[in-house]
């Protein structure tokens, strides 16, 4: 469903019931608001336009596009965080990645922290980094790239973008952790957030959101 907001900002919205909101968040787009007057257009603004009540459940990279999640009222704020910080919402991404990760499947378990000195970047620490496991799967691939289907296990800030290219294999587009031929071949960050399935915390039964990979 495409609507749009008072603005004519476009809005696609994969899903709306009286608790939640979930939108398809284009490649680009702030989350929520970032600082300045320039940075006030972001995915809560224009769902609060035609949602009032709706409030951020978690984020995404501006740069990553897929399924971003609203709750409606506070109450329903408390129980989609809850679920985030439990990981009983479970996530898969799609990423198309530099070279071929062998083995074709696998885990990633690096502690990541920030990294001060170059915000918004993030480090692995081994000494105080807090645990990161990402899970994942070789969907196609050639000599050059693959695409992969991950599922993190813990949510800290760029993830998956540092674990990928911590085992020299970075998302193509990824202006922060790619090197110059990975970041050449696309031009947008290759990552989209394509599922979310979790207990619906208004209504007692499962859900599972989709929103098909863009590129």
């Amino acid at each position: 469903m495409t609507i749009y907001a008072p603005s004519q900002s476009r809005l696609e919205v994969v899903h709306a019931d009286d608790f939640l909101v979930a939108i398809n968040k284009s490649s680009g787009l702030l989350s929520v608001p970032g600082r300045g007057g320039d940075k006030a257009d972001c995915a809560l603004s224009r769902v609060q336009k035609v949602f009032p009540d709706a409030l951020t459940a978690h984020r995404l990279d501006m740069a990553t596009s897929g399924l971003l999640l609203f709750a409606r009222g506070k109450d329903m704020q408390r129980a989609l965080s809850g679920l985030f910080e439990r990981s009983e919402i479970q996530k898969r991404y799609i990423a198309d990645v530099w070279g071929t990760p062998q083995p074709a499947s696998g885990e990633v378990n690096l502690p990541l922290i920030n990294d001060w000195p170059r915000r918004p970047l993030q480090k692995v620490d081994w000494e105080i980094g807090k645990p990161s496991v990402t899970r994942y799967q070789t969907l196609s691939g050639d000599n050059t790239s693959s695409r992969l289907a991950l599922t993190p296990l813990t949510g800290r800030s760029h993830q998956l973008r540092v674990h990928l290219s911590q085992i020299d294999h970075p998302i193509l587009g990824d202006e922060f952790y790619a090197h110059a031929e990975a970041l050449a071949a696309r031009a947008r960050l290759a990552l989209h957030a394509e599922m979310l399935c979790f207990i619906h915390p208004g209504t007692g039964a499962q859900i599972e959101l989709v929103s098909p990979c863009p590129f």
